[in-house]
């Protein structure tokens, strides 16, 4: 079965920041999660590099946005690449294809009454580039700090009749059709709706204003709306009406979009109300609205990230600092989906040292190095069975069905704490079974036998499942268990007792998950 992934462009307007980092981790685990299924999966994502914020921070540098946009693109290319991203669509807003299909929309809606000229006098939202109306102000009567530099502004422009497709749109908000997750974010969906219901999208900006954007086909004195523009990246990129001969994918074959990762500061107006009305107006169904999953804030102290405040993270320096899979691990261990979380290092060095190094990669050592002195680094025929080895097999059975259960509904931290329940298990497993003094008893190599095979064979397990989260490490302990073979072609559903084969060598142990030792002096 086919599944489309994909998540907000970034704004090529500044750097990665942990929120970043976290939405893109979160989204290439969901689809290695969907290809260990054994899912067709395609992950899009990119960068928006249009609007107004951009032309304004590329004049101030004396460059022209098109070289800046391209060089902060490279910024983000570069940090997926460390993290070790496997998405197989990059999206770009200024490429060519893009800007086809946008101005292809455009020319249809236009064609088709959705589009209408009218002059315009009101309060601009600098930051956020967009027009505000009196339900943005506060109890005050004043737009918010949230605004940005707020202006006057008198101008003739270009709208989409938002307003004909409303009532529609609620109708599907409540009947699920547009699904929300999590189901509590709909409220939210509701409500921007009661705000927004009888107003209109101006989506061109007047190139005296803005130059750098897509121009409007049918009015060239204009750009269009970068959320008008950035948001059809999600079908454009996807091969929605690509050109004959075009190396897009198939547009038919792969949307709807099963996951559409977003932040919940865009879930409305833009990606709840705008996005499914843009579709509708195109020809769009009910039933081919994506599926939107709305991740909540990373925070420090209860605050959220903010460059004026000079509290925001940068996951480039994390990752050289305590490394790829340290940060991965934690960015979707200690958030629960949808919900904000604050960003604590500590926390970040105690679940890697704890749930990593400590219990799975000591597990991990244990197992082959006594596999090693005791069994020849072999995995002999055994018939042992007594009640420890049944209920570890019966943790490792309630582990996988937890682990799918909570991945299903992509809260990766719930499904880890399943998979750790299980580690922890197999530790206090070789606890109570001594195999160290088993060896010592010729009477009880059997069972000897037994308890290695059951410790060996749950690292693999433990391999298999952490390949979405931490995919280099769970490479690293498979290819020290010599397992390549056969896990290589593994999918979920295979991940059953017994993978390793009676006779099987194990290789030697190396440290996958060393300690991250912090010096008393280092922040």
């Amino acid at each position: 079965m086919p599944y489309f992934i994909t998540t907000a462009i970034d704004y090529a307007n500044g750097a990665p920041h942990i929120g970043h980092a976290y939405e893109k981790v979160l989204g290439d685990v969901i689809s290695r999660y969907q290809r260990l299924k054994g899912e067709d999966v395609y992950f899009l994502t990119g960068v928006d590099q249009h609007g107004q914020k951009v032309q304004q921070t590329a004049e101030k540098e004396g460059i022209h946005p098109a070289t800046f946009s391209k060089k902060n693109t490279k910024k983000f290319l570069k940090l997926w690449e460390k993290l070790g991203l496997q998405y197989d669509g990059w999206a770009e807003t200024t490429d060519e294809r893009h800007k086809a299909c946008v101005q292809k929309i455009l020319t249809k809606l236009e064609a088709e009454g959705q589009l209408y000229k009218k002059a315009y006098k009101g309060f601009y939202s600098v930051r956020q580039e967009q027009f505000l109306t009196d339900k943005e102000k506060n109890e005050q009567g004043e737009f918010g700090s949230e605004w940005g530099e707020v202006v006057e502004i008198e101008e003739e422009n270009w709208y989409f009749k938002l307003s004909e497709h409303t009532d529609w749109l609620r109708q599907t908000v409540e009947n699920n059709d547009l699904e929300i997750t999590p189901a509590f974010r709909k409220a939210d969906v509701l409500n921007a709706l009661d705000r927004t219901s009888g107003t209109d999208l101006c989506i061109s900006r007047p190139k005296e204003r803005l130059r750098w954007g897509i121009e409007l086909p049918f009015d060239p004195d204009y750009v269009t709306y970068v959320w008008f523009d950035a948001l059809i990246n999600y079908i454009s990129f996807a091969g929605y009406e690509k050109a004959e001969g075009s190396d897009l994918p198939d547009f038919d074959y792969w949307w709807p979009a099963n996951a559409h990762i977003i932040g919940k500061d865009i879930l409305v107006p833009p990606h709840a109300i705008y996005w499914p009305c843009m579709l509708h107006a195109m020809g769009f169904s009910e039933k081919q609205m994506p599926t939107l999953l709305v991740h909540g804030w990373w925070n420090i102290r209860g605050e959220k990230m903010s460059k004026s405040i000079g509290n925001v993270v940068d996951p480039d320096e994390l990752a050289d600092r305590f490394g790829v899979d340290a940060l991965r691990y934690y960015l979707v261990r200690d958030i629960p989906m949808g919900k904000d979380s604050d960003f604590d290092v500590e926390r970040l060095i105690m679940l890697f040292n704890t749930e990593l190094a400590n219990d799975l990669g000591n597990l991990l050592n244990r197992s082959l190095n006594m596999t090693k002195r005791f069994l020849d680094a072999r995995l002999p025929e055994t018939s042992y069975d007594d009640e420890e080895s049944q209920k570890l097999r019966k943790s490792f059975t309630e582990s996988v069905h937890a682990y799918q259960e909570s991945m299903e509904l992509y809260d990766v931290a719930k499904a880890l704490a399943a998979l750790n329940n299980h580690i922890s298990f197999c530790n206090g497993y070789l606890e109570r079974q001594r195999p160290w003094e088993l060896a010592k008893d010729e009477s009880q190599q059997d069972r000897l036998a037994a308890v290695m095979y059951h410790v060996v064979e749950s690292c693999a397990h433990a391999a298999i499942l952490l390949s979405p989260i931490v995919p280099s490490a769970s490479a690293k302990i498979i290819q020290q268990l010599q397992a390549e073979e056969l896990t290589s072609h593994l999918k979920l559903s295979d991940c059953q007792w017994g993978i390793l084969p009676t006779g099987h060598q194990t290789g030697k142990p190396k440290p996958v998950f060393p300690r991250i030792e912090i010096e008393k002096n280092e922040d």
